[in-house]
């Protein structure tokens, strides 16, 4: 069964809540429409500040009562409260907000999981052949250093075994093995040791068993990718959809105790219905 029909399935035997604090924006109230129609989740709006979100804030991080009111008259901050309060699974925003914002809400009102230290982003990637993977980070950290590589290369593993099923995860670089050298190459070095993933190595000897066999690392069987910059992250999904009718799924976000889901400003109806059932695969 194609991954994204069994997650549409998952979610109609779940039928999660799911805050979503951008209610007013027409193609997000529409997407909600379809998503209670079609069983899918149980989407909910912002309602009335309570001292359960109040709580959450506090507990999460930290803050004087005062401030943490003050941050509630946030749709953001409200809906990740209500998230960190237990009243929604998780939660779906950005229509009509910033990545940054979505992720500054997220990290206050709900924070990072375990042994996470930077958030990041991943796009799931469906392709025409039948396959399913895992480009990360395409939205969020534009030039990570070895400590969140490392982070983005955890987190995504994490990403790749529930959606998937399975992460076999490739640190990409313009060289494989110890063929190149380079400030770059070092870095995806570093990581490699550091966390035991395959790399660095060159997207076609990830992808391609023949050619790993040849460079001599790998198997060619990746399908989780993580890419050394940003730029070649965003480059990347972009080229599969333009040159081999691949369907993107995101930009979701990763790395916090609970999903959240930062939808492109340019979203349609149906990117929010994949998104949000994309989300609730992940909690």
């Amino acid at each position: 069964m194609p991954v994204l029909e069994n997650f549409f399935d998952r979610a109609r035997a779940k039928r999660a809540r799911v805050v979503f604090p951008e209610m007013d924006d027409p193609r997000v109230a529409e997407a909600c429409a379809r998503l209670r129609g079609e069983g899918l989740a149980d989407p909910v709006g912002l309602g009335d500040v309570t001292e359960a979100h109040v709580t959450a804030l506090i507990e999460a991080r930290g803050l004087k009562e005062g401030i943490a009111r003050r941050m509630l008259k946030k749709p953001l901050y409200h809906a990740a409260a209500m998230v960190a309060a237990g009243e929604a699974e998780s939660m779906v925003a950005g229509a009509d907000s910033p990545t940054r914002r979505v992720i500054e809400a997220a990290a206050i009102g709900i924070g990072l999981a375990e042994g996470v230290t930077v958030p990041s982003s991943f796009f799931l990637m469906l392709f025409p052949d039948g396959r399913e993977m895992i480009f990360a980070d395409c939205a969020v950290n534009v030039a990570p250093d070895a400590a969140e590589l490392e982070a983005i290369a955890r987190a995504s593993a994490a990403t790749g075994a529930a959606l998937l099923g399975h992460a076999d995860v490739a640190l990409l670089s313009f060289s494989t093995g110890t063929s190149g050298s380079g400030d770059s190459v070092d870095l995806v070095r570093r990581v490699a040791e550091a966390t035991g993933f395959t790399g660095p190595i060159q997207a076609d000897a990830a992808l391609n068993a023949a050619i790993a066999a040849k460079k001599g690392l790998g198997e060619g069987r990746a399908n989780v990718l993580v890419f050394p910059s940003l730029d070649a992250g965003n480059i990347a999904y972009k080229l599969c959809q333009e040159l081999a009718g691949a369907q993107a799924i995101g930009p979701m976000l990763q790395g916090f105790r609970h999903p959240v889901c930062d939808l492109s400003r340019g979203a349609t109806v149906d990117d929010i219905v994949a998104a949000t059932v994309v989300t609730l695969a992940l909690a």
